[in-house]
């Protein structure tokens, strides 16, 4: 009996299949598969949604009581399968250790003058105080009243805002309305980038 190469393909991935099948049958392997993935630690452990961005990647978070103890990528979740980009990575920094706030979490405002080489640590309120009169200075130093036309437009062409996906709808609709308080003509959304 001659085969051509389109048979033998045919006969040898029919045999593969059986052979598969009747194994599988055979090991009860067949409904095991169909049942859910374990989590790793079952003690204490649920699964959640990284809140950086709107990629919606999933979390395992383990805690003891009140206390995290460990955050990781949930191998299970379709959109990172267990990976975590650096944002995520740096959900750990969120929790407290021993009921403190995170050694590794930044709780203060670190500035470094123009040209500098060291980093001052400084109060929040001087950090706002700060934002606040540079965004005043630059918006008055570019502000168009009228365009070349004559028209007036009332504008601000030296501030930008750029949003990010981390924010609900109802801070995109106050960073909008802020941004176009103040004349600015340059607001865009990272997601349309």
């Amino acid at each position: 009996m001659e085969l051509s190469r389109r048979d033998f393909l045919k006969v040898s991935g029919a045999g593969v299949g059986g052979i598969l099948l009747f194994q599988a049958l055979a090991t009860g392997k067949a409904s095991a598969a169909t049942q859910a993935f374990p989590l790793r630690k079952k003690i204490g452990e649920t699964t959640t949604i990284c809140p950086f961005d709107a990629s919606g990647c999933g979390f395992i978070v383990a805690a003891e009581g009140d206390q995290v103890v460990n955050i990781e990528g949930d191998p299970d979740h379709p959109i990172n399968r267990g990976a975590a980009c650096s944002k995520g990575a740096s959900l750990a920094q969120l929790h407290t250790v021993d009921g403190q706030i995170n050694p590794r979490r930044l709780t203060h405002v670190l500035y470094r003058a123009p040209g500098g080489t060291e980093w001052q640590t400084k109060t929040w309120d001087w950090a706002i105080e700060q934002i606040a009169q540079r965004i005043k200075a630059t918006r008055d130093s570019t502000w168009v009243a009228k365009d070349a036309d004559g028209y007036t437009v009332n504008r601000t062409e030296g501030i930008a805002s750029l949003g990010g996906s981390a924010l609900d709808n109802e801070e995109c609709y106050l960073l909008s309305k802020f941004a176009r308080a103040l004349g600015v003509v340059y607001l865009e959304h990272h997601a349309r980038l």
